[in-house]
């Protein structure tokens, strides 16, 4: 008869088959399939919508739809909760460099009732740019910068949202150069925090737009029940990290890849190899943070109910490819997921029911 890690797993298989999810937990590098049934937290995914390139962010409007990026082709689509999706003709496209990384992070302002704004991270000729824009729903106009001298290079950062302060958050990437999050005249390898005009927010640490330092390519940003904020780090080659941000810390890059344990640093709450991880978007619900990865080709849900996060369980291990963007549905115990480098027109905007 065959032993009952290999039953488990062929029922693993089985349910992925079907659309159902099965969790991995991992010890070391090495995942296993925990006994019992199928989990109920997570319980379920679909694809809402397909033919895409490369989406990078998800944003929500407060009609309840979504708009949603395309990182290299610029395009901003407006998408309805069952997949229909209209181009916003959005006037970044002239103002980025069309190369490499270009339309990254997008966020719609707190005050949309008066003001309509969205906000993008993008490169340019110049760099990173932070920038607003007006929306209309129809198109995207009256580009203006509001920050600029943000440097960039393979390591951009770029996920941008507005705290429950009504500040808006930014991740910065250090553009390949180390020591860029050390220093704070940079404000590359930085969570950034500022008003919706680009100037520092009132108490920031050091009297300027940097709220903590010393990150290597942050990517995803959530606030959780209490208010914590919780970042998803990319590494070089030995760690990536999860981190509960607090503000004016130094979070030890290029210092220290993961644990490290040197005084004035910051460790963090949870770490993975980079074949488990390279996580890119974070989202919180049901009481825990789920990370999207990119590499490790997974949803990572950590529970963060108590003081420190809990333990991690993996779920889709390489059945859906890889996953930048998560984003929970408002209003709704749902996720939607965007998946990434699938191929031409090949990429999904999946969600995740929670139950």
């Amino acid at each position: 008869m065959p032993s009952r890690r290999v039953t488990v797993r062929a029922a693993a298989a089985l349910a992925a088959g079907a659309g159902l999810l099965v969790p991995l937990t991992t010890t070391g590098n090495a995942a296993q399939v925990p006994s019992g049934s199928v989990a109920e937290t997570p319980s379920g995914i679909k694809t809402v919508s397909s033919g895409w390139n490369n989406p990078w962010s998800v944003t929500w409007l407060p009609d309840g739809t979504a708009l949603i990026n395309e990182r290299d082709s610029l395009k901003v689509f407006k998408v309805t909760r069952s997949g229909a999706r209209t181009d916003v003709a959005a006037q970044v496209r002239s103002a980025a460099f069309n190369r490499g990384d270009a339309l990254l992070g997008m966020a719609v302002s707190p005050n949309w009732r008066q003001d309509h704004h969205v906000f993008v991270y993008h490169a340019a000729k110049d760099g990173i740019r932070i920038a607003r824009m007006t929306y209309d729903g129809a198109k995207l106009t009256g580009y203006k910068k509001l920050v600029t001298g943000i440097k960039r290079g393979l390591h951009n950062g770029g996920r941008i949202k507005f705290g429950p302060d009504g500040f808006l958050y930014v991740t910065t990437g250090d553009a390949n150069k180390g020591s860029y999050a050390q220093n704070r005249n940079s404000l590359n390898g930085k969570i950034l925090r500022m008003t919706k005009d680009g100037k520092p927010a009132p108490g920031n640490p050091f009297g300027t737009l940097i709220y903590s330092y010393g990150h290597r390519n942050p990517e995803g940003l959530a606030w959780d029940a209490r208010g914590r904020l919780w970042e998803t780090e990319i590494g070089n080659s030995a760690y990536d990290e999860l981190n509960l941000i607090r503000p004016g810390k130094n979070y030890g890059w290029p210092t220290c890849e993961g644990t490290c344990s040197r005084a004035g640093l910051v460790d963090p709450e949870r770490k993975w190899r980079p074949a488990e991880a390279v996580p890119s978007g974070l989202a919180h619900a049901d009481g825990a943070l789920y990370l999207a990865s990119l590499r490790g080709q997974r949803l990572w849900r950590v529970p963060v109910g108590g003081t420190h996060a809990g333990t991690p369980v993996a779920y889709y291990t390489k059945g859906f490819g890889r996953l930048r963007d998560v984003v929970k549905v408002p209003g709704q115990n749902k996720l939607w997921i965007t998946t990434d480098k699938a191929g031409k027109n090949a990429d999904r905007v999946l969600q995740v029911e929670l139950k």
